[in-house]
């Protein structure tokens, strides 16, 4: 199976549905839909190590890629999602190309990183079936650094610019707040630091993403050359169907 990254330089962006109901019926329900991506969600949705392990395994028939958003950039979480048999991980927050060295780091074994080695009963090997676990590793894992603070926009070369770092996805809610805007992400502002990040990242020749605020705006990402977008949520999937349903009748 070819890493995410991989995926991203194709003719057509990848669309994603994030997932934050934290339960594996919903995302084997939104796996069949035939999105490309599924993001579940550490950071902000009530998931545990072990809701995460029963919706990555509801979702392992499907041809869609489980990528999952630690809670923070720091080693135990890494580590954990990585032994779970998370390939691609989306970490919030990267505000600096030191955090991002030390993202990458915890994502690698010695000698090229520090993440810890427990090979035989992790998710990841086969428990143990994959004798070439821990010399391959690496090579299979996707990293992608959010980008959603005024400091994260100030270092955005320097960030995507870390080897490891595969990939950069704009948040536009938290630089929303970060630059004054809290609430306002259409705000001309906010557009105008989107517009700079993804040019800084296309001159880093790095795929973007960003999660689209509409239908109207993902189309927009898609002209846009946006590599991988998300397109909606499944809270506002049941939300909004729940209420378009009883306002039809």
């Amino acid at each position: 199976m070819s890493r995410f990254a991989d995926t991203l330089g194709g003719a057509t962006a990848k669309l994603g549905l994030w997932q934050a109901l934290a339960n594996s019926y919903t995302a084997e329900i939104c796996a069949r839909a035939g999105f490309d991506w599924l993001l579940f969600d550490g950071e902000h949705a009530p998931n545990t190590a072990q809701t995460l392990l029963a919706q990555l395994q509801a979702v392992a028939p499907f041809p869609v890629e489980a990528i999952a958003r630690v809670p923070l950039g720091e080693p135990v979480a890494i580590k954990q999602y990585l032994d779970a048999g998370f390939r691609t991980l989306l970490v919030p927050m990267v505000d600096s190309a030191d955090q991002a060295r030390a993202i990458v780091s915890a994502a690698r074994f010695p000698p090229f990183g520090t993440r810890g080695v427990a090979s035989a009963t992790s998710r990841a090997s086969g428990f143990g079936a994959d004798k070439a676990y821990l010399t391959t590793a690496q090579e299979k894992v996707t990293l992608i650094a959010q980008i959603e603070s005024r400091a994260a926009l100030d270092a955005i070369d320097a960030i995507a610019a870390v080897e490891g770092i595969d990939a950069l996805f704009i948040g536009p809610g938290d630089l929303a707040a970060s630059l004054g805007h809290l609430g306002d992400p259409r705000h001309p502002e906010v557009r105008q630091a989107i517009d700079h990040a993804k040019a800084r990242i296309d001159a880093a020749g790095k795929p973007a993403g960003i999660f689209a605020l509409s239908v109207d705006d993902a189309k927009l990402r898609i002209t846009q050359g946006y590599r991988f977008i998300s397109i909606g949520t499944d809270i506002g999937l049941l939300a909004n169907g729940a209420a378009a349903l009883l306002g039809s009748v």
